[in-house]
């Protein structure tokens, strides 16, 4: 499944991504003669997941990945996930 904003959504990039038989998530844009079916409840849910990953970001140490090794990074960002969602 791929989900997108609605800057995506171009016929190209829609008929490569189904090519790969992977469900497509995007909302057509405004001057559409034909819009395409939107799974409103997916597309929110999209929406959780980057705004997680916006508050990840707040933390230096996991947007620049001081941690090299994958133990050390993973976690830390177990550590700034217990402490967003107490938060």
């Amino acid at each position: 499944m791929v989900s997108a904003d609605k800057c995506y959504d171009s016929d190209v990039l829609i008929e490569t991504i189904q090519q790969c038989a992977a469900q497509t998530v995007i909302p057509a844009r405004r001057h559409r003669l034909n819009p395409r079916p939107l799974d409103r409840r997916v597309y929110r849910v999209r929406n959780l997941v980057e705004r997680y990953f916006q508050k990840l970001k707040q933390f230096r140490r996991i947007a620049t990945r001081y941690g090299r090794l994958t133990r050390n990074y993973r976690s830390m960002l177990s550590l700034v996930s217990a402490v967003t969602w107490l938060a």
